[in-house]
């Protein structure tokens, strides 16, 4: 039994449920940094800083849980529209964290996996990502996925593009093309779709994020807002998920 396989099983007895009732892949759409800083009198900037911390809280909370899979929506392809001294800030900040986490996730045998497009990204976090992704591509205890410049219509599109490209070059014939065949042509191919979706500050939108794939999964609303996010929020979400009858369009309710 892997080391993740040991801590699943720890975390199912904890929860009084058999390992497979638990989520493969958590994504989380983090919301509220903004008004954390607000209501706390302070600048947007620093709702962002410390959100960056709750992210390397989570990622170590889900790693001590045992979870396969964690994708975290970090920035749209909408919050372009954002104050252009933000957004620079953003990406300073995405382009630090990486630097700093990269030895962190060599170290505790986490992949990291790029969601989204490299178009409009400054070269330097381009290159973080990049290198983080290459260190990190062998390591097996758990996949981090990290949507950033991300919109999930826009990766729809470009995979039905490159479907369509095959198609036109002989490579691909069009009886070959199904769910599966689709699947394998977006960023997120060869992850196991998210069973459990978690957004935060009670905002009840998806927000053009994995449209595809979160087709079945389980949504979980927090008020919590995404600085304040703990172990106590995640395993509440993980508690709600167990109690779900997952039924994925049949009577019976089936585990995965």
């Amino acid at each position: 039994m892997s080391g993740r396989e040991e801590n699943l099983a720890v975390t199912a007895e904890r929860l009084g449920v058999s390992p497979s009732q638990l989520p493969r892949h958590i994504a989380i759409i983090m919301d509220g940094n903004g008004r954390w800083a607000t209501q706390r009198g302070l600048p947007r900037f620093e709702g962002h800083r410390q959100g960056g911390k709750t992210v390397e809280r989570v990622v170590q909370h889900c790693l001590d849980l045992g979870i396969e899979c964690l994708t975290l929506y970090s920035f749209s392809m909408q919050n372009w529209k954002r104050p252009k001294e933000e957004v620079d800030f953003l990406m300073g900040l995405y382009t630090m964290y990486l630097q700093q986490m990269r030895p962190q996730l060599i170290e505790k045998n986490v992949r990291l996996v790029h969601l989204g497009l490299k178009d409009n990204l400054p070269q330097s976090l381009v290159d973080e990502l990049e290198l983080t992704a290459k260190a990190t591509a062998g390591n097996k205890r758990m996949t981090l996925g990290l949507a950033l410049n991300y919109g999930s219509r826009t990766e729809i599109v470009e995979a039905a593009k490159k479907i369509a490209a095959k198609v036109k070059s002989g490579e691909l014939g069009i009886d070959a093309i199904d769910e599966q065949c689709f699947g394998d042509h977006l960023d997120t191919a060869g992850l196991p779709d998210p069973d459990l979706v978690i957004r935060t500050s009670n905002e009840l939108r998806i927000s053009n994020f994995l449209l595809w794939q979160v087709s079945y999964a389980e949504f979980f609303v927090t008020g919590t807002l995404w600085p304040d996010f703990d172990r106590a929020d995640l395993e509440k979400a993980l508690t709600a998920f167990t109690a779900r009858n997952r039924r994925f369009g049949d009577i019976a309710p089936k585990r995965k």
